[in-house]
């Protein structure tokens, strides 16, 4: 049994107890999306199945939506392949708006499916097991290494320059490591299969050391696309 604290740094008083995870979850199967314990995503539900599926885990004390991807992307009608591991998210602030619902989810834990059940409302649930996980229910902040800012700066930069893309970096000085180990891993436009290896990371070194090592793969395969031009 492992000997979880009961207070960490990166724990609330709203933060739950392993009995507290329920053994069936309703998912929302993304392709190429990312949720991390302790990461925040916003979604916008606007479609009748997922429109009915926030109003049912709203009426739970636990609100949780399980994030998992999708073997590959979803086509009309047709029920794409679940990954085995996926995380959940609970649901700690919502909007109504224009016949939608506006939701921040925050990464709980992740689990793995065990089967998956009958439709509810045109959603899909499954069942899962959480006992390899129930280590993300008791993140502290010391269990991330310290990193080199201006090292992952310098690396973050080429990288985000060799894809098009620009950060806030004022934001990114002024956030703690593990939120910012966290956050990239979610935003960066790694591939579905990187994602995927990145939320099954033992432990947060093995994440921030994937992540580097993403960073400079990703570096790495634009210069020799480069050179071939």
């Amino acid at each position: 049994m492992i000997d979880h604290k009961e207070k960490t740094s990166l724990r609330n008083a709203f933060s739950p107890q392993p009995d507290d995870m329920p053994t069936e979850l309703p998912v929302f199967p993304q392709h190429n999306v990312l949720l991390l314990p302790g990461g925040r995503m916003p979604l916008n539900m606007f479609e009748p199945r997922y429109l009915a599926m926030v109003r049912d885990q709203l009426a739970t004390p636990q609100r949780l939506i399980g994030i998992v991807q999708s073997v590959k992307p979803s086509r009309k009608g047709v029920q794409a392949p679940l990954r085995d591991t996926g995380c959940a998210g609970k649901i700690i602030n919502f909007t109504e708006h224009d016949d939608r619902y506006l939701l921040l989810l925050e990464g709980v834990c992740r689990f793995t499916i065990s089967s998956e059940l009958q439709l509810q409302n045109g959603y899909r649930r499954v069942t899962v097991d959480w006992s390899g996980h129930l280590q993300d229910l008791y993140l502290d902040r010391n269990d991330y290494p310290k990193i080199d800012r201006n090292l992952l700066e310098k690396k973050l930069r080429i990288y985000l320059e060799r894809m098009g893309l620009s950060a806030n970096w004022e934001a990114i000085g002024t956030t703690e490591d593990p939120a910012l180990i966290t956050s990239l891993a979610m935003l960066c436009p790694f591939s579905a299969d990187e994602k995927q290896a990145l939320l099954e990371a033992d432990c947060p070194p093995t994440l921030t050391k994937m992540l580097y090592s993403l960073l400079e793969f990703g570096i790495h395969e634009n210069n020799q696309s480069e050179s071939r031009h």
